[in-house]
């Protein structure tokens, strides 16, 4: 598969996984709703990532797509809330345009670079790369680092505040 098909599916998969779980008002906070996205990721990297770089420019560009992912996930955080159900008592969210729009730019800009990356500025990006010694593959992996330290970070940020909510202590409710 190319590189190009890979980044779709990653974003594709990333991107309706957490639509799909997040989106609306009471979605239950239940094991699957967190295990799911550790199991995918559990899946995806072993299956994309064959040999991050350890070193230079590569090591850079994978440790910062990994702080990107981690600051996007914690704003898609803010965009949450997390309350006591009135009806069980239990741990539920609600996430709306706000958080939608998050994710639907972020992915969206993910794509347009993978797609962009072949087909309107390869030459441009081949220079870049060879001139500070990234490899593709360094390249994949740290767009891939990216979408799993976002949907890690939403993932585990959710977990907390549901723990908190479960233990009776208000959440603070997020803005949107």
């Amino acid at each position: 598969m190319s590189t190009i098909g890979q980044a779709m599916i990653i974003n594709g998969a990333v991107l309706l996984a957490v639509l799909e779980a997040d989106l609306g008002p009471h979605r239950k906070i239940g094991k699957l709703r967190i295990l799911r996205p550790l199991l995918m990721t559990a899946a995806i990297v072993p299956l994309f990532i064959k040999s991050p770089a350890t070193h230079g420019s590569g090591l850079a560009l994978e440790l910062a797509a990994v702080v990107a992912g981690l600051i996007v996930g914690l704003l898609a955080v803010t965009f949450t809330t997390v309350y006591a159900s009135p009806t069980t008592g239990k741990p539920v969210s609600r996430a709306g345009f706000a958080y939608a729009a998050l994710w639907i730019v972020v992915i969206g800009a993910r794509a347009a670079f993978s797609y962009g990356s072949e087909h309107w500025f390869a030459r441009q990006l081949g220079r870049w790369m060879a001139d500070h010694q990234v490899t593709a593959d360094a390249l994949t992996d740290a767009l891939l680092l990216m979408a799993v330290a976002m949907t890690l970070t939403r993932t585990i940020g959710l977990a907390t505040r549901a723990a908190t909510v479960g233990r009776g202590v208000p959440a603070a409710p997020a803005a949107e």
